[in-house]
């Protein structure tokens, strides 16, 4: 009956849902209604840092909902979980991101990045990459370089062109013209890029000598994923607007963008209320999203990772896979056709095993579980993967 009233009035994405029906969740596992086990790999695609049920989280949750929950739009009151959350990220942050803008998502962030940046510089133009992904909205599709994804819904934004990720010819693009260059601090929807030959700082220095701002999603890769707070810290940069969401509420709905006290105090004049939204720092949302960020520092996990990742590498050794792209635990086997791709992750679903799709390669499989996986989790994963593989027509 759900299964049916899910297909029948529930708006769906795609013509195959995996439409597995879930009882309830803890720590790595997942359970459907009939108590399948299901070792999760993919956390809610990154969005459940310390996995399902963390009992800190829950607990700010329901500490939260028996004070107030939504008394005021964004900005005007002062609401401690808010305000207790934007000075945590603050204290984490290399100078001079100490201002944080609390959105209800990752795109919605998307949005207020690009709006600011257009607001501080008075130019227009974007740069972003081929192949990104930040959001799917309007504007945060216009600076996503995918058109099999955005053809259908043009026009878009004007003013968007398009650099190669590393390709360090491409960042004379980048002029006096440009308001900004959007990237992805790890490419995602491509397959789990990562940025090579100090790309990064290139592009940091250009934007320095042309006066555009750099504006870095960490949507993905941030909150302790790759073994920093935020992957760019690897890079020893600092952009001038950071967005994040997805891992940030622990499995709530949030976003925030970030960046200096001086640029986000422009969103509140000329015109006044320059970025607004209903429900953005949301009380019980802010809650569980600093429950996240004290758990993730208080339980050490970010210096976990790097030994979680040499882990997986050691185990999923198999001919098959031509690559495994990535870092930490944002990574991404690669096969050689999207079928092999699709035969692994549905046979390992059989199995017990959550793996998933990424947007753009469809040969790559995507490895994002829970920075509380253990070491023992992590090889009964993977266990499963190779099983798999060695019982599969690869070919």
């Amino acid at each position: 009956m759900l299964k049916t009233d899910f297909f029948k009035h529930q708006a769906q994405t795609s013509e195959h849902p995996l439409a597995l029906e879930i009882s309830h969740a803890q720590g790595s596992y997942v359970y459907d209604v009939d108590q399948k086990e299901y070792l999760d790999f993919i956390a809610g695609v990154s969005a459940n840092t310390l996995g399902h049920n963390h009992p800190v989280i829950s607990a700010a949750i329901t500490d939260q909902v028996s004070k107030y929950t939504h008394v005021m739009v964004y900005g005007e009151f002062i609401q401690q979980p808010a305000v207790k959350l934007c000075k945590f990220i603050a204290d984490h942050c290399p100078a001079p991101l100490d201002t944080t803008y609390l959105t209800n998502s990752g795109t919605e962030a998307t949005e207020g990045a690009l709006k600011l940046a257009k607001r501080a510089t008075g130019r227009h133009e974007i740069i972003a990459a081929k192949n990104s992904y930040h959001g799917n909205t309007q504007g945060s599709m216009s600076v996503s370089g995918a058109e099999q994804q955005n053809r259908a819904f043009r026009p878009l934004i004007p003013g968007i062109k398009f650099i190669s990720f590393n390709n360090e010819q491409d960042l004379e693009k980048i002029t006096k013209n440009t308001a900004a260059v959007i990237l992805e601090t790890i490419q995602g929807g491509a397959g789990f890029i990562v940025a090579e030959n100090n790309y990064l700082q290139k592009v940091r220095e250009r934007c320095n000598q042309v006066g555009a701002l750099l504006i870095l999603d960490e949507i993905q890769s941030g909150i302790g994923r790759t073994g920093k707070l935020f992957c760019f810290e690897h890079h020893n940069i600092v952009p001038d607007i950071v967005v994040t969401g997805k891992g940030l509420g622990g499995g709530m709905p949030i976003g925030a963008f970030i960046t200096s006290n001086k640029l986000m105090s422009l969103l509140k004049t000329a015109p006044k209320l320059g970025h607004i939204t209903t429900f953005g720092g949301h009380p019980v949302i802010a809650a569980a999203a600093l429950a996240t960020l004290e758990s993730l520092y208080q339980e050490d996990l970010m210096s976990q990772i790097a030994t979680k990742e040499a882990l997986f590498r050691k185990l999923l050794q198999h001919p098959a896979i031509l690559e495994i792209r990535g870092q930490g635990l944002m990574l991404a086997p690669l096969f050689k056709n999207p079928e092999i791709a699709t035969k692994v992750i549905l046979a390992c679903l059989e199995k017990g095993l959550f793996l998933f799709w990424l947007l753009f390669e469809g040969s790559a499989v995507r490895i994002t579980p829970p920075l509380t996986i253990s070491k023992e989790e992590i090889t009964k994963g993977c266990a499963i993967i190779i099983e798999v593989m060695n019982t599969l027509e690869l070919e």
